[in-house]
């Protein structure tokens, strides 16, 4: 049974949403819907978070969006249900706010247990993929696949700087997969020479060890560990999908964070990278081909069972001046934009520099705050209970 907290609701959807939980609720007192995860927690009963915040049309919607907003990131594995009528507008706000599900205010018993049965599923799966390492079994590694439908697009870019922002929040416990088995660079967007790379990796006594595999990784000053791309496309053609799965099965005994940047397009390499992922960034450019590769991108892997509970949508190259807005771009896709990365002179510098924005870029520059944003909805802590935000809420005023 799902744990269910509802806030903002008149006394007729109290009792409607009771009868859907057979009683097991907790209601929020009235009043004004806080916006700080921290706060909303101290209002709980006992430590444990909810799988489900029903939120009703008494609250604001803004104060809403802005609390689901947040919890999206600080605590991904609470789901949100918001009752308000489902406009289109609505919608498209909801999910960019990572509102999971909307129900009218009419809404019956009938449908307010399904709308809390399938937010409870949807929390339950995230808090497997976002349970912290110390929380599991050795297999518990986050295998983060970057994937695109076509090339030019920034994946490499993405990549090394989201490898080296989890590599800040956990040292020593990231490694970056190189899975363009062509015409890979990671190693010169991080400036590295590798004595090894990815069929060292894959192929002899390597593939057999762990404790030999991480021998043939390159280390980053940084701390993060890399397999760089091959040398020639002709030994990367060789590696197969098992290979690619037998390596990210490795990887994630070893690491907390396995990001794989892979090539354009759905090849065996990134299928199976696909099917490995607790995570998968799907990534766009901008542009009008690039949002529709993107939307029949995410219809073959819906139809492939490919997309796992933690999808994160990332548009890159975002400018005021290209004519496409996110709402034109989350209609087309049918599904909300997560992170927006903007069009960065300073990027084509750091990349020629092998040296990532993350590292080199101010905390002012709209590219860096936007990569900070994509690396917080997996550095943070993803089920921390109401005495620890507490603490750190305290901590941190």
């Amino acid at each position: 049974m799902s744990r269910v907290v509802l806030a903002g609701a008149g006394e007729d959807l109290v009792l409607r949403v009771k009868e859907a939980t057979g009683g097991d609720l907790q209601v929020l007192p009235p009043g004004r819907l806080p916006s700080d995860p921290a706060r909303l927690f101290e209002q709980l009963v006992d430590d444990e978070l909810p799988d489900v915040l029903l939120v009703g049309p008494h609250a604001p919607a803004p104060e809403v969006l802005t609390l689901a907003g947040r919890l999206d990131v600080q605590a991904p594995g609470v789901t949100v249900v918001l009752v308000a009528e489902p406009s289109p507008d609505m919608w498209r706000a909801a999910m960019r706010a990572g509102i999971r599900d909307l129900l009218p205010p009419d809404a019956d018993v009938a449908e307010i247990a399904a709308a809390v049965e399938r937010a409870g599923h949807a929390a339950a799966g995230r808090r497997r993929v976002l349970r912290p390492v110390a929380e599991t079994d050795r297999y518990a590694g986050r295998v983060i696949t970057i994937a695109s439908p076509k090339g030019g697009v920034g994946k490499t870019t993405v990549s090394t700087n989201l490898a080296i922002g989890l590599t800040a929040a956990a040292p020593q416990s990231t490694v970056l997969v190189d899975l363009d088995v062509q015409f890979g660079d990671v190693a010169s967007a991080l400036g590295l020479v590798p004595e090894y790379t990815l069929p060292d990796a894959v192929q002899g006594p390597a593939s057999e060890d762990t404790m030999l595999l991480k021998t043939f990784l390159t280390q980053h000053p940084s701390g993060l560990y890399a397999v760089c791309g091959s040398d020639s496309p002709a030994a990367g053609d060789r590696i197969t999908g098992e290979d690619v799965s037998r390596l990210l099965a490795s990887l994630a005994r070893e690491f907390r964070y396995v990001v794989v940047d892979t090539a354009p397009g759905l090849s065996e390499q990134t299928l199976a990278a696909l099917d490995r992922a607790s995570d998968v960034v799907m990534l766009s450019s901008m542009d009008v081909p690039g949002v529709r590769g993107l939307r029949k991108e995410m219809d073959v892997l819906r139809e492939l069972c490919l997309i796992p509970a933690g999808r994160h949508v990332v548009m890159n190259f975002a400018d005021p001046k290209g004519g496409l807005s996110v709402r034109d771009v989350e209609t087309t896709i049918g599904t909300g934009v997560d992170v927006v990365l903007p069009r960065s002179a300073s990027v084509p510098a750091t990349t020629n520099q092998g040296v990532p924005i993350l590292q080199s870029g101010g905390r002012r520059d709209p590219m860096v705050r936007e990569l900070r944003r994509l690396v917080s909805r997996f550095s943070a802590t993803p089920l921390m209970k109401a005495g620890r935000y507490r603490a750190k809420h305290r901590a941190a005023s």
